[in-house]
């Protein structure tokens, strides 16, 4: 059965991880589009002003302060969308934290409370999510990462947990196929994006940590949020520069393991030393209702890899506008040479 998705401006959303990064800005560009939105995360003062800031706007919102690592705050955000709009219509799993440095130096009960948010709280969402939108419709959307395609020396353990959601959501794809279900299911993979992701991580490191180049603005995976709850795209992934690097891992992978271990780890140590150990996302909840993070270069606003995938009409048409342009710069180029050449034109 053909998935049943409404346009945003009909929609009930429910965003988890909403109050920093990826999720925040996702939670206001959905508002901007007319959804109604039901607000999920850690941190009560952060959600509390941006449920305020939405509504205040003329929007839509409500808040529910909980963990995703625990299945019954999970099902307590479905009820309170049943409970204040009558259900939902996509459900976004964007809640994550990470870790930062060499497996040798971590607990196994970070690496564990990592798992139980990234991919347990993952799960329960989508089942959740699953168990309402069988009865009517709708599209469930799961961050993964270019992470679920490649590893990243010295953020195994989080690479690993995206490898996983990688693995469940495609298998509940198929299963809801497979039953007829209604459901749109999406992994969206983002490459390196401009969030308080690396302020946020648990680091093992002796320097703050921060993005390898090139990384890209939050609005881009927000674009592809929307666009999945919209049309249910299989996959998308956000900016080319990890597309390159999940070709590179995938065509020569001896050489990808090179480049990590030789360039990659280096530029992710940042030249600040680290943060204090305990400030961290794993730990506790330390949302700041904070789009963007540390990143020391310049993000990239747009990804014509990205608009290309989500976009191809509207791809082709720039991609053709450039070709006029270099066609006609060429024939300028050609002309100039030609009457420096005493030639006629």
């Amino acid at each position: 059965m053909k998935p049943t998705l409404k346009n945003l401006q009909d929609q009930i959303m429910v965003i988890t991880g909403a109050s920093s990064g990826i999720g925040l800005v996702t939670a206001r560009m959905a508002a901007r589009e007319g959804a109604r939105l039901v607000l999920a995360a850690r941190t009560e003062d952060a959600l509390r002003q941006l449920a305020d800031e939405i509504n205040q706007a003329g929007g839509q919102a409500i808040y529910v302060v909980a963990d995703v690592s625990q299945q019954a705050d999970v099902q307590r955000i479905s009820r309170a969308a049943i409970e204040r709009f009558g259900g939902f219509d996509t459900w976004v799993n964007d809640a994550g934290v990470s870790i930062y440095g060499k497996v040798e130096d971590m607990p196994i009960d970070d690496m564990r409370k990592l798992f139980d948010t990234n991919v347990w709280g993952l799960i329960y969402g989508s089942l959740e999510a699953a168990k309402h939108l069988k009865m009517r419709g709708g599209a469930i959307v799961n961050i993964g990462s270019i992470l679920s395609e490649t590893t990243a020396i010295l953020q195994t353990i989080y690479s690993a947990s995206k490898h996983a959601v990688k693995g469940f959501t495609d298998g509940l794809r198929m299963e809801l196929e497979m039953d007829g279900a209604p459901v749109a299911v999406s992994l969206v993979k983002p490459a390196a994006i401009d969030t308080p992701y690396t302020l946020n991580a648990k680091n093992y490191m002796d320097r703050e940590p921060q993005h390898a180049p090139p990384a890209y603005a939050p609005d881009l995976v927000a674009e592809a949020i929307l666009h999945c709850a919209e049309n249910g795209q299989r996959e998308v992934t956000v900016g080319g520069g990890g597309k390159m690097i999940n070709a590179m891992s995938h065509y020569a992978p001896s050489l990808t393991d090179k480049f990590m271990e030789k360039v990659f780890s280096k530029q992710t140590k940042s030249n600040r030393p680290a943060r204090p150990r305990s400030d961290n996302g794993l730990d506790h909840a330390n949302a700041r209702l904070k789009e963007r993070g540390n990143y020391p270069g310049h993000a990239h606003e747009t990804s014509i890899y990205t608009t290309a995938t989500t976009h191809p009409l509207v791809a082709a048409a720039v991609l053709a506008g450039a070709g006029v342009g270099l066609a006609a710069w060429m024939n300028r180029s050609a002309t100039a040479t030609k009457k420096q050449n005493g030639q006629s034109a």
